[in-house]
């Protein structure tokens, strides 16, 4: 059974108790796909926090590039906080029921930390741009300095905005359906099911969508446009060997976030809908495997990280030795 309860202002607004999330009702597979993000989560705990460890208790590590790479272990954290445990219960516990506050909460932290995960790789790509293109000039244009500003600037801009969005979604009247086909509250299903004008909320969306993903990505294109050209530039085979290497991490976590939204973004654009299901299931890896796979490409593929995690396991196997 339903409940609503009723805000007035100069119009009449319903708004429910909460809503029901029904997303991969008709996936074949779900409780074992649940399982995998299950894993997948405890695994993304782990792996961001011995990131973010190391790089806190060495200093060598304390440099505009790490300070990017813990900040973006940071948000993956949160990101797969805000996600994950919230769809296990839903959908393994059979729960689906979201207090309307609850998800207008849950909305937020995902929209939020979702536009900084996609900040998070423009930065290390201007880390990068800079270490290339600028090499002699790196130490007065990297600083620590401009990386916590423009750190700052990202968090202030990212949650700032997304408070906006979310506080025009108390304006929407909710009086027929309640079910949001999705795997958590996300914006467009829950204000589809308004049954007054949501023209701005669409708009909002949009806009955001297109700055904060196409911006973004737009800015790491010209940065590697930039670094490309200043690696054929270099004379010398063996320099423009460890320039390209320098930056193959940062393109797979960036292939890794991008192309499952781009490729629903594509498939909606020519066919004009996607499935439910295949939508869901390509947000939700695009959401949740990143977070897991950033820390791991890091720890694998930047030398002082691993060689920092590899001292630590050997102390750590000399003390289970004793």
């Amino acid at each position: 059974m339903r409940v609503y309860r009723a805000s007035f202002s100069n119009t009449s607004l319903i708004h429910p108790a909460g809503f029901y999330i029904i997303g991969f009702t008709t996936f074949k597979f779900a409780e074992i796909y649940m399982f995998f993000l299950g894993l997948v989560y405890i695994m993304t705990v782990l792996f961001n926090c011995f990131v973010i460890s190391i790089i806190i208790t060495d200093y060598r590590l304390h440099t505009p590039k790490f300070v990017a790479v813990a900040n973006l272990a940071v948000v993956d954290l949160i990101l797969s906080t805000a996600l994950v445990p919230g769809m296990l219960k839903t959908f393994l516990f059979k729960d689906t029921f979201v207090p309307f506050t609850l998800c207008l909460v849950q909305m937020y932290f995902c929209y939020s930390f979702l536009a900084l995960e996609s900040f998070s790789l423009s930065l290390l790509a201007f880390d990068r741009l800079v270490a290339i293109c600028f090499p002699l000039r790196t130490n007065s244009i990297n600083t620590m300095t401009s990386m916590w500003c423009l750190l700052a600037i990202s968090w202030l801009f990212c949650c700032g905005i997304n408070i906006y969005s979310i506080a025009i979604m108390t304006n929407l009247s909710f009086c027929a359906s309640v079910k949001v086909k999705s795997y958590f509250c996300d914006y467009s299903p829950v204000y589809r099911l308004a049954c007054n004008d949501y023209s701005l909320q669409w708009s909002v969306s949009s806009g955001l969508s297109m700055t904060i993903l196409f911006g973004a990505l737009s800015f790491i294109v010209v940065s590697y446009m930039c670094i490309l050209i200043a690696v054929f530039r270099m004379k010398n085979v063996e320099n423009r060997r460890k320039a390209i290497t320098t930056c193959t991490e940062h393109l797979i976590l960036v292939a890794v976030f991008y192309i499952p939204v781009f490729t629903l973004y594509i498939i909606g654009f020519f066919f004009y809908s996607v499935e439910p299901d295949v939508r869901m299931l390509g947000l939700s890896l695009s959401s949740c495997i990143p977070p897991f796979f950033n820390p791991v490409v890091y720890t694998l593929k930047t030398k002082e990280i691993r060689n920092k995690a590899y001292s630590l396991l050997q102390k750590l196997l000399l003390c289970l030795n004793k």
